[in-house]
Order: structure tokens, then C-alpha cells, then sequence
């Protein structure tokens, strides 16, 4: 068992909690809870930590997961988490590695049915995108260079185990890429406010990609000029604009009713 905050692999897993250049490095990312642990495919488990009284409360830890455990005491335990009630159990999780040429084919047959974030910063509304992007049929995340790092513990939670199986790939030219996607077919659509159609007048049946901008600031102009299509959420009251995500989610939603229909 490990007893003590010194120890060196105690160190790097804070290390990797804090320091999105050491996840990098490792090709890495850090999952906490026994709910994420289980939907963890096995094979891209690299280390598992479990706290000296964890099996007491969750006696039926996976035989696989029991196997590849290794005990930390719960103070221990608790100066390594990144979380304020930790459940006792923490992975060092591989990453999966996607190409745009898969993005830009589509999945299992479907169309090409993309998210393309723009400078989103806000940790809980990209992992929540992720979470609502499997759950409305997305066949891929394509996520700007200035977006958080969807690596980080915050994101990872927030994703609820979607980060296991959303495609998602990072690019530093935005421009570029809304452009290839024009090349391959794929139909751009900016979320923005001005000169843009009701979003449920389009047809998302076709290849689709939605554009979504900073929780702020919105999509920058440079970028909006590039897409096909302006769309909009329709407003009453004096709301200006929606969270981020919840945008994102009406948008997902309205492409599987129509592919549904």
C-alpha cells in the first residue's frame, strides 16, 4: 500500500491532475469514480488506484479492475484526487487517436454529422457537449486549438464516459478546416445571431457540421464567413442568447429528429 504524499508515482499523478503538457506527454488522461472506471474499455486502462477502504463500500469491483488495482491509504488517496468527496477509485487512462479523414467519411454508415467548436472555454459545456454529441447521434467532435483542453479531470467528469467513445479530433486552423469540409461535401452551419434563418428551417438530413463559438463572444466573424449557413435559436423575452451547451444540444437534437423521420 501506498502511504505517503512523496511517493513518486503519487507525484505524477498530480502532476498529470494539474498539467495538461504531462497528459500530452503520456498521451493520457485521468478518470475518477467507479461509475467511469467500469465503462473504461480495458485495454486502455494503464494504472488503476483504489483507496485502502474502497472495496468495503463497492465489494463488486469488476475481476479485471481488482487485478490491475493498486492500494493507496485514503489520505493518500484524498491528496491525489481532484475531487472534493472522492469515490476511492482513480485510472490513467490511454487515449484513442482519430484522424479528420475518419471524421469526413462518417460512422457505421451514417453521414457525416459534426460538431466544430470554436474557442469554447468552459470545461463543464464541452464535456456536456460530448455527453449530449452521443447521445443525438454525432459522428464526430472537431475541436479548435484555443477550446479548454478536453483532457482536463473537469472535462473528462463531465463527459460522463462519452469521452471513451466520441470521435474527436483538435485543429489549429479553423479556417482551413470549415473549408475542407465544404470540399468533402459536408454542409457548414454558424451559429450566430445576425442575418441567419430559424435553425429548424434547414435540412440536416445531408452531411452537416454545426460551427459553436466562445460562451461570450460567439463565433468569430472570420470564422462565420466561411460557413454556408447562418443559423439561429429563436428568442422571446430578453434573452440574448442560450448556454452554450443547451444551444448545441437544440442543435444536435433537431438533426436526429429529422435523420429519425
Amino acid at each position: 500500500m501506498i502511504t505517503s504524499t512523496a511517493n513518486q508515482k503519487i507525484k505524477r499523478i498530480l502532476k498529470l491532475q494539474k498539467k495538461a503538457k504531462a497528459r500530452n506527454e503520456e498521451g493520457i488522461f485521468i478518470v475518477e469514480g467507479i461509475r467511469m472506471m467500469k465503462e473504461a474499455p480495458e485495454s486502455r486502462i494503464k494504472e488503476l488506484y483504489i483507496s485502502e477502504t474502497f472495496l468495503q463500500k463497492y465489494p463488486d469491483l469488476p475481476e479485471h479492475l481488482k487485478k490491475k488495482a493498486e492500494m493507496v491509504s485514503d489520505p493518500v488517496f484524498a491528496h491525489m484526487s481532484d475531487t472534493k468527496t472522492p469515490q476511492g477509485i482513480l485510472g490513467v487512462i490511454r487515449r484513442m487517436s482519430w484522424t479528420m479523414d475518419e471524421l469526413l467519411h462518417g460512422e457505421d454508415g451514417r453521414a457525416p454529422f459534426l460538431m466544430v467548436l470554436d474557442h469554447l472555454q468552459d470545461p463543464g459545456n464541452l464535456g456536456t457537449i460530448f455527453r449530449t454529441a452521443e447521445g443525438a447521434g454525432v459522428t464526430g467532435v472537431i475541436l479548435g486549438s484555443n477550446c479548454a483542453d478536453l483532457y482536463q479531470p473537469k472535462v473528462i467528469r463531465s463527459t460522463m464516459g462519452s469521452i471513451y467513445r466520441m470521435r474527436a479530433v483538435c485543429v489549429d486552423d479553423m479556417k482551413e478546416t470549415v473549408r475542407l469540409l465544404k470540399q468533402h461535401g459536408i454542409h457548414t452551419y454558424a451559429a450566430h445571431l445576425d442575418d441567419s434563418r430559424f435553425y429548424d428551417e434547414e435540412d440536416y438530413t445531408k452531411p452537416t457540421a454545426f460551427l459553436i463559438g466562445n460562451e461570450g463572444n460567439g463565433l468569430p466573424e472570420e470564422i462565420c464567413a466561411e460557413a454556408e449557413h447562418k443559423i439561429k435559436i429563436p428568442m422571446h423575452g430578453q434573452v440574448e442568447s442560450l448556454n452554450a451547451a443547451m444551444a448545441a444540444g437544440i442543435l444536435m437534437y433537431e438533426v436526429c429528429r429529422q435523420r429519425r423521420k
